[in-house]
Order: structure tokens, then sequence, then C-alpha cells
């Protein structure tokens, strides 16, 4: 056999295996679960972000114990919620209340004032990321 036409032959096998190869490296590689998309908030509010300000992103750890209530509050910009452990039970007023438990993800209302209870018998662990802006709260006390 030539060495060209031994080249093209291997250069067609390369060819026809090559996405094999690609298939087997996606297969192997990083999966993806989306914990949320949306484009409201639990109680149905359209999400806005600041206006006026930089860009500002803060993530938190936030933990409850058992029987601990916060105070009533509301948000100055959208909050994404993820519970890590436990469970806590948002109180919306006239909204209702919701209890969100371990793996459950949302996005917190904003001008709706709210309280959240743990009312299970271990802590509530919250990963809680605010994207806002620089100069805008995050959380606004309520009376």
């Amino acid at each position: 056999m030539r060495a060209s036409n031994r080249r093209v032959r291997i250069s067609f096998c390369a060819l026809l295996f090559a996405p094999l190869t690609n298939v087997a490296a996606q297969e192997n590689g990083p999966t993806v679960t989306t914990l949320l998309s949306t484009g409201t908030t639990v109680v149905g509010e359209t999400l806005r972000y600041p206006a006026a300000g930089a860009a500002h992103v803060t993530a938190e750890i936030v933990t409850l114990p058992p029987g601990v209530r916060t105070a009533p509050h509301k948000h100055g910009v959208p909050m994404f919620a993820y519970i890590l452990d436990g469970e806590i039970t948002v109180d919306y007023g006239d909204r209702g209340k919701r209890t969100y438990h371990k793996g459950d993800s949302i996005m917190e209302a904003r001008d709706v004032v709210h309280f959240g209870t743990d009312a299970g018998a271990r802590p509530a662990r919250i990963l809680v990321v605010f994207m806002g802006a620089e100069g805008v709260a995050d959380t606004i006390p309520m009376k």
C-alpha cells in the first residue's frame, strides 16, 4: 500500500471515530441540574433589578434554630434562596403561608412583608443570594 493511500485511510478513520470521542467526553463531563428558572417571585411579583448603583451580589448562609422566627421584613433587591437543611415556613400575610424543605429553591417575595419560622426539629440552613446594587438594602425591616 502506498504511503499517500495509507494516510488517506488513517485520516478517514480518525474523522469517522472523532465524534465518538466527543460523545464519550460529554457523558463523563459535568452535569447540570437547574435549581430554579423563573421571572417571578413566589408570590407572583415580576422580577426587577435595582436601577441605581453598581451591581452587587451578596451570598450568605442563614441558620435559623428550631422555633426561631425572623423579624417581619421585605427585600430591596431580588433574593434567591436554596434550603440546604431543615425546613422553614414563611408567612406572606394575606398571600398565605408556604413551607420550604431541604432541596427547595425559591425567588423570595420582594415587596410583600413576610417572616420565616423554623417549625422543624433541627436548624434550617438556607443559602441566600441577593442580586442587588451598591447603596440598596438587601433586607428592609418592617413593623
